[in-house]
């Protein structure tokens, strides 16, 4: 088993402020406890608190860049994809290991971030956007997925679906709100006869 490098515990604690209490809700002084290290050592790697957050953002992108090349080399299972999508998330909101998706609590922090900052937060999204569009394009296709509109407005509208029921389980206080409103947009994507 590999040792965490102090990087790492860096991006990790500072992922997990996030989630927890936003960009603007945590300092290096909050992640120099939990870390264990000096506010010096946090600056050594990440010289400004945008830069820590960046890199917290850029592993989270970096996932979506890789899910989106795959995908792009063969068949997949688009209604496996959906799932193990919104399944990821209704496990970690479930036991609380990832309350709040990163690039959410960042794009509602939006007109408060650093430009650069912001600038990662809206290419994450487009690259949400565009894996989501290839796998509901895949779907309809294959006759898995009936689209509403262009794969284009749905991989939207899947998004804003999945962002919103992260906010309604957070705002009732129940991880449950979430797999619901999930399984309702799933359905929605089921062809008429299917249903």
């Amino acid at each position: 088993m590999a040792l965490m490098t102090t990087q790492q515990k860096l991006i990790d604690s500072a992922r997990y402020l996030i989630q927890t209490r936003g960009y603007n809700g945590f300092s290096y002084a909050d992640v120099a406890e939990e870390v264990q290290v000096r506010k010096a050592s946090i600056h050594h790697h990440f010289p400004a608190k945008s830069d820590l957050a960046r890199a917290v953002l850029e592993q989270s992108r970096a996932i979506i860049v890789e899910q989106t090349r795959t995908l792009g080399g063969g068949a997949f299972d688009p209604e496996e994809q959906l799932r193990m999508y919104t399944g990821y998330w209704e496990k970690c909101i479930a036991d609380a290991s990832a309350p709040f998706c990163v690039a959410g609590m960042l794009a509602s922090e939006l007109p408060t971030l650093p430009t650069d900052l912001a600038q990662d937060v809206r290419a994450h999204f487009r690259d949400l956007s565009n894996w989501l569009e290839i796998v509901l394009t895949r779907g309809a296709q294959l006759g898995r997925f009936e689209l509403q509109g262009s794969a284009r407005q749905e991989a939207e509208v899947f998004m804003a679906m999945v962002y919103g029921a992260m906010l309604a389980a957070r705002a009732y206080g129940d991880p449950t709100v979430f797999g619901d409103i999930v399984a309702s947009g799933l359905k929605r994507l089921t062809p008429t006869g299917a249903r």
